[in-house]
């Protein structure tokens, strides 16, 4: 496999982007060698600037639910070019895809557009704070949301990808009203309640994470959050920009059956286009400007062509609750494939999985928390995402990320990430 193209690329790309690159993860560093630059995506694959392609399991971290280039998507934003590209002004399509996102997610009675996932997390968290006249806030060790100050403690994802997980330029001032809690340990959460008695605005978290790579809510952690929350007068927030629209209609607060006060959405609501959305209770909502005193805004925010793409998505996610079907059917169909090599192979690595979602850690132990994430052996994870590359199938460059699945793995692309896993856990043992 020749990469000169994305090596020439990158070698350019360093002298004019920190790193070569607009989001750190795709640098590479945690898996050595050169990221590859993408020329274009179809389907299931992703070609490069060399022309190779590869089974692609990142789908842009998880908005194309669909595959790349879904033509009903495409013709969706073709039809709202004809009309501009951005108007900063107030348009039908918002109002029509906030009515259907109140309908879909069980916790949104209001919702306001934004233009990232980052973005809609800070954005929830000032409007918590406004709500409750409280300044503090709890999240959860390894849980990512965004790359606000507030939430680069202990962060997941890219943070501790890059050995960075706190990073410089986040004062102290900010820091301290961060309280830190170990995923799916209610006990610590109770701690920290005590601790800091009537000054806790909000409580956010990945409902089901998959910025330490996929790890899955225990029996009752989710209820008990939502009952905490409740007693103590907690703004709970369910960060579901990777599950929303994903692990079903709802997200996971529909799947797991526990509503939070608010809901941070991203990635999927834009068809693959940027954009951001946060929502919740009426009453919380209401504090948002021009309705309420906290202010937030932004020129692109509802912007037509996103607005026109989510939409199309959304409407489509709505009136076919067979998509879901069809995902976790291939979800189960990859694991068991990949547990059987595992079992062949005599190897005790740990895979976690939900749906259209998962995660192969290179530990023989349970991976319930970030801890326990990180006794994952990343070196030879290092080792394993180039030698699936070099088979045809691209995954994310990191240890610590999740895996998005899309309708358009058939089964023959699914036996051959099965085949092409196999082959790898050989090689590099």
């Amino acid at each position: 496999m020749q990469i000169t193209q994305s090596k020439s690329l990158f070698e350019k790309a360093k002298k004019y982007i920190p790193g070569g690159v607009n989001s750190p993860v795709r640098a590479f560093r945690a898996v050595g060698g050169d990221p590859i630059f993408i020329k274009r995506a179809d389907g299931a694959f992703i070609y490069d600037e060399d022309d190779n392609s590869y089974i692609e399991l990142i789908n842009s971290w998880g908005p194309m639910i669909l595959g790349h280039n879904h033509p009903m998507i495409k013709e969706a934003i073709v039809r709202a070019l004809e009309f501009g590209t951005s108007y900063g002004a107030p348009t039908a399509k918002e109002v029509e895809i906030a009515e259907l996102i109140t309908r879909m997610v069980p916790s949104v009675e209001k919702v306001r557009m934004v233009n990232s996932g980052t973005e809609a997390t800070m954005s929830a968290i000032r409007v918590a704070r406004g709500y409750t006249g409280r300044d503090k806030f709890i999240k959860m060790e390894g849980h990512y949301h965004g790359h606000g100050d507030s939430f680069l403690i202990s962060a997941g994802s890219g943070a501790i990808t890059m050995g960075n997980p706190d990073s410089p330029g986040v004062t102290k001032g900010t820091a301290k009203d961060t309280l830190l809690a170990p995923y799916n340990d209610l006990d610590a959460i109770e701690r920290l309640v005590a601790a800091n008695k009537g000054e806790i605005a909000a409580l956010i978290l990945e409902p089901v994470p998959g910025n330490m790579g996929l790890v899955i809510p225990k029996e009752g952690y989710l209820q008990g959050l939502r009952n905490i929350c409740t007693r103590e007068g907690i703004v709970l927030i369910f960060d579901e920009v990777m599950t929303g629209f994903r692990l079903a209609k709802g997200g996971a607060q529909e799947l797991f059956g526990v509503t939070p006060d608010m809901t941070t959405l991203g990635k999927i609501i834009g068809g693959g286009l940027p954009v951001g959305a946060y929502g919740g209770k009426k009453e919380i909502m209401e504090f948002v400007s021009p309705e309420g005193p906290v202010y937030q805004a932004g020129t692109l925010s509802g912007n037509p062509i996103a607005m026109a793409a989510g939409l199309t998505m959304l409407k489509h996610l709505n009136q076919n609750p067979q998509v879901y079907t069809t995902l976790n059917a291939i979800g189960d169909k990859l694991v068991k494939g990949f547990q059987t090599s595992l079992d062949r192979l005599g190897l005790n690595y740990t895979i976690n999985h939900l749906g259209s979602m998962y995660s192969l850690f290179f530990t023989d132990q349970e991976v319930y928390d970030f801890e326990s994430a990180k006794k994952s052996d990343t070196a030879r994870f290092g080792k394993y995402f180039q030698s699936m590359l070099k088979r045809g199938v691209y995954l994310a460059p990191s240890q610590y990320e999740s895996l998005f699945l899309s309708t358009v793995l058939t089964d023959d692309l699914v036996e051959k990430i099965i085949q092409a896993n196999e082959e790898s856990l050989k090689e590099i043992f």
